[in-house]
């Protein structure tokens, strides 16, 4: 990843509380808390660079005195941390996400200062080491082996400039991107680190790379028209054979992964025979079950992703670049639409509930009731 951060550990203390003074009643003040606070600039190098002892302690309650009985609050400290981390604490219990600027989680609370109930003896701040987890958040999640030409794609469809190398393993680190449209319309996009196989395994940037498309909306696989093959020492894959095992380290890492919208950009168009390959591969996808018998058993996905779009494209010459540009855009505005549509729905679901339970709630007691029927 060279010099990008993506998670890190910190020791968070709250403030002690401050002293009682038992001949008065006076309170001490209570400890001041830890908070991580989300920051649209900030990066966790940033705040590892700034802190590198990773030591965050908030100040101590003041003690009640003569002239003032109750003792003032110590001071927050608070810890700020990009958008879209996810905090943790030690056994992995997630605290808490910060999705958006100026969002806020307590992270350690300070102690009470002293009073009748703690014989007006103060109380120590919480400890908490928390682990911050950066996940991105984009719109769309490029998903492809090595060398599928996805940075190339990303500088064709958007302003990013990632840095581009003939090898595999090109992508150093999360390159974001945005495609700007005529409107005015802009639509991110995250290309990640290569998946290979045995990415689920944590193999190659493995777990790294699986986390970040956890918080993109929707996924747009980038397959090499003519197909895959790591190194000399590993299998050659075709395009069909790619995009199962693409699907099958989604689903072992997380199923949740698979129901996520997906298009299928089918990369490298301006190769010879690409034409005939790509008829060979849409036959492939539209009758999977005929060709699974290829794959051992442990390489089958339990269900095969389905496309909402399939488009042919060269990231070289851009042909097919504003058709898929597009079909990223209409495929993010229906589903924006479905989900405006659901919530509506849930709203007046629940509109419906709570009346039908205010109108059967049982008579009063002065209520005339109208005379009972028996049918028999």
């Amino acid at each position: 990843y060279g010099n990008f951060i993506d998670n890190l550990r910190l020791f968070t203390k709250g403030g002690s509380g401050g002293m009682g003074y038992p001949r008065l009643g006076g309170e001490g003040g209570k400890g001041g808390d830890v908070w991580v606070v989300a920051h649209n600039k900030m990066t966790l190098k940033q705040l590892k660079d700034k802190y590198p002892q990773k030591r965050f302690v908030a100040g101590e309650g003041a003690n009640s005195r003569v002239s003032a009985l109750k003792g003032s609050k110590g001071k927050d400290c608070e810890i700020p941390v990009p958008v879209g981390v996810s905090v943790t604490d030690e056994n992995g219990k997630v605290i808490g996400e910060l999705n958006k600027e100026k969002d806020r989680i307590l992270v350690a609370e300070g102690g009470l200062g002293g009073k009748l109930l703690t014989n007006f003896l103060p109380l120590k701040g919480q400890k908490r080491v928390i682990h911050l987890d950066l996940k991105l958040i984009a719109d769309i999640g490029l998903v492809g082996f090595p060398n599928a030409g996805k940075s190339s794609l990303l500088s064709k469809i958007s302003h990013a400039k990632p840095a581009i190398a003939d090898y595999a393993f090109t992508t150093i680190k999360p390159e974001l991107g945005k495609i700007m449209y005529s409107d005015f319309k802009q639509i991110s996009v995250a290309d990640l680190p290569g998946l290979i196989e045995g990415a689920h395994m944590n193999k190659g940037m493995g777990h790294k790379f699986l986390k970040h498309i956890e918080r993109t909306k929707q996924l747009l696989f980038v397959v090499d028209i003519s197909g895959f093959q790591l190194s000399s020492q590993t299998h050659y894959r075709t395009a069909f054979e790619t995009i199962i095992l693409l699907s099958k380290e989604l689903e072992l890492y997380k199923e949740e992964l698979q129901t996520k919208p997906a298009l299928l950009a089918v990369n490298k168009m301006d190769l010879p025979d690409a034409q005939d390959k790509f008829h060979v591969l849409m036959n492939q996808l539209q009758n999977p079950k005929e060709f699974l018998h290829l794959f051992e058993k442990s390489m089958i996905p339990e269900r095969t992703v389905e496309f909402q779009q399939i488009i042919p494209i060269s990231a070289i010459t851009g042909e097919g670049i504003d058709e898929l540009k597009n079909c990223i855009r209409k495929s993010l505005d229906e589903h924006a639409n479905q989900e405006n549509d659901a919530y509506h729905k849930k709203q007046l679901l629940n509109l419906h509930i709570s009346n039908t339970v205010s109108y059967s709630e049982p008579p009063s007691k002065n209520a005339v009731s109208s005379p009972r029927m028996d049918i028999t």
